[in-house]
């Protein structure tokens, strides 16, 4: 019987001639421009200006993308620093010869703490509201991003799964693979649409945005705590810093799942925003 096992062959990129289109890219493309979309919906639902939504986009964008690689860098590959220390910010190998290579190595524990970095310099700099207030709004776009960035891991056969031991998975055929292994990526993405239901359900429908920090906690404590079981079935990426017990992601996902519950049911607001 193998109705359940999917073999898995696509084609990751389309060659346009004057330039070779990744679906990967493709797929953070669509994450940021519907991001976008819902998040001026948002801004719109809060009389914000429209140049301030110029500027949170360009600072989300750069957030996200330079702490996911240096993310990935420090917590999985920190040989780069001495080895190939450009290929750490360029979507260029130079390490044993010149070699187009797209961003490749994104952490979303990198992506994390880049995006709250970048949203405290976007208020410091432009709203000068509550880093708080704009996180509360932006993980709403965060969390449907996600979802494209797990399938776009797909597409590329890569943060795959352990193998499930039965006729049931994905037989990933471009790393040459026979045997069926769990469908990580999808796993996450299939949670990550369930993440960003709730907080739109949050914003749009209850008083919780009124609650300072909450959809920001209720986002940590989400996204993370899949990240954490999803870990059981997905294999190890690269080499591996830590395991005893638990495995590297799974450390730093605990972090983040402290934070969130301690947002949505402990922190109060000093001065209360209008």
């Amino acid at each position: 019987m193998h109705a359940l096992k999917i073999y898995w062959d696509p084609i990751k990129s389309i060659d346009l001639g004057f330039f070779e289109l990744h679906f990967y890219s493709l797929m953070w493309i669509i994450a940021f421009i519907l991001g976008f979309q819902i998040t001026k919906r948002i801004w719109k639902n809060e009389n914000q200006s429209n140049e301030s939504l110029d500027s949170l986009f360009i600072y989300s964008v750069l957030g996200i993308m330079i702490g996911a690689r240096l993310g990935h860098v420090i917590f999985y590959q920190p040989e780069l620093f001495g080895e190939d220390f450009f290929s750490i910010f360029l979507p260029f190998k130079f390490k044993g010869g010149f070699e187009f290579t797209g961003f490749q190595g994104l952490a979303s524990h990198g992506a994390a703490i880049g995006m709250i970095i970048s949203m405290y310099l976007f208020n410091k700099k432009v709203l000068k509201k509550s880093i708080l207030w704009i996180l509360d709004r932006v993980v709403i776009a965060t969390a449907l991003g996600a979802v494209f960035v797990r399938i776009g891991n797909f597409i590329n056969s890569e943060i795959i799964g352990k193998y499930t031991n039965s006729d049931f998975g994905v037989v990933f055929r471009q790393l040459g693979e026979t045997e069926p292994r769990h469908p990580a990526q999808l796993y996450e993405a299939f949670c990550y649409i369930f993440v960003f239901i709730t907080l739109l359900y949050f914003y749009w429908k209850t008083n919780k945005s009124k609650q300072e920090g909450f959809l920001f906690g209720l986002f940590l404590v989400f996204l993370w705590t899949i990240r954490f079981f999803v870990e059981f079935v997905k294999e190890a990426q690269v080499d591996e810093r830590a395991e005893w017990a638990l495995n590297t992601g799974q450390w730093l996902s605990i972090p983040f799942m402290l934070i969130g519950l301690y947002f949505m049911f402990v922190y109060k607001p000093k001065n209360k925003i209008a």
